[in-house]
């Protein structure tokens, strides 16, 4: 006699397991209720939530074990730990996004906070006066300069590791993988030293860019290497085949097909720079005034300025910290949408 095995749907949640879940959850809430309050001297909501995290596991897999076997068991607790662990990080995420907006919605209600800069706004001051619209133009020079070094740089490195062999390459990306631990303060140090020390460049807007792209440099290449390495060679055989050369087949075959994830790259490399903080301060200083010109004088940046202001003691100043790191976010929100616009293309611009 032989039986027919039932084949189990894990791809889809049942009612039962639902019901199962959420009344774990119930019950795990209000067993470590009980104990934290009536028989164990325990205290805090790191302790209660991994207290009851625990007792949810155990509570789940007892009413999974109730018409299940130990396979439905196992399959259960690991799907239940991989979506709690997903939930975390999404709330760990929004939160992240949430609590400086939130903190600085009495400085982004007030239209001077992004057209004035804090020239004439002093730590006793209320939020009618100053802004972050210095740090804000600070930021979008600077970062514009580290992509204007860093994208053809980082193209054209990318290609050069794929398309080349020999030792000099495999140098090269030794050199680059290493220099994705390089210090923020270190790169800093490094264009301090070099192009305002030794050229006798001031500190300013443009030696700041030139600091951050440092930073950006070798994650750009890292990432375009991987995005150039996935274009099919079938499409460069093809190329080669139609008689064009190893030029051309680059720009108008490898370049074109990589093009979304190449964007991507770009990105990756302007999250890893528009937040430096140290390489700026070492290279630009630090100012209230806004400053338009970044080859001369002093500039800042949104994180730079964040940074001081949250670190006062008035807590009108700490408002308009937590502001500038909102407003930090919308301009990477905005960037990221132009990029992802830009790259979507289709290969000459149709």
């Amino acid at each position: 006699m032989t039986t027919t095995e039932v084949r189990r749907v894990t791809n889809a949640a049942r009612r039962t397991d639902v019901t199962a879940a959420l009344g774990s959850l119930v019950a795990a809430s209000a067993l470590t209720g009980l104990l934290f309050d009536q028989i164990a001297p325990f205290s805090g909501v790191v302790g209660f939530a991994a207290i009851a995290y625990g007792v949810f596991l155990a509570l789940y897999a007892l009413m999974v074990s109730l018409d299940g076997d130990a396979l439905a068991v196992r399959d259960k607790l690991a799907s239940a730990v991989v979506h709690s662990l997903a939930f975390i990080a999404l709330g760990a995420l929004i939160w992240i996004v949430v609590y400086p907006i939130y903190m600085g919605l009495p400085a982004l209600g007030h239209l001077n906070f992004f057209t004035e800069d804090m020239a004439d706004a002093g730590t006793l001051d209320p939020l009618e006066l100053g802004g972050v619209l210095h740090a804000a133009v600070g930021t979008l020079q600077q970062i514009t300069i580290a992509l204007v070094i860093t994208v053809p740089l980082g193209l054209t490195c990318a290609v050069f590791l794929n398309e080349t062999r020999g030792v000099f390459t495999r140098l090269v990306r030794t050199v680059v993988e290493a220099m994705t631990a390089l210090p923020s303060i270190v790169a800093g140090l490094f264009i301090y030293a070099s192009l305002i020390l030794v050229l006798g460049f001031q500190r300013s807007g443009f030696a700041a860019g030139c600091a951050i792209s440092v930073m950006m440099l070798p994650i750009m290449i890292r990432a375009a290497d991987v995005v150039v390495r996935l274009v099919p060679s079938s499409l460069k055989e093809a190329s080669y085949a139609l008689g064009a050369g190893q030029l051309r087949t680059v720009w108008y075959v490898v370049l074109p097909t990589a093009r979304s994830g190449l964007t991507t790259s770009v990105l990756l490399a302007t999250a890893r720079g528009i937040g430096e903080t140290s390489p700026v301060l070492i290279t630009a200083g630090f100012t209230p005034f806004l400053n338009w010109n970044p080859f001369a004088d002093s500039q800042v940046s949104l994180p730079l300025a964040t940074f001081q202001l949250v670190t006062s003691s008035e807590e009108t100043m700490k408002q308009r910290g937590f502001g500038a790191a909102a407003v930090l976010m919308g301009l990477v929100l905005v960037l990221f949408v132009l990029a992802r616009l830009i790259g979507g293309r289709a290969h000459g611009g149709r």
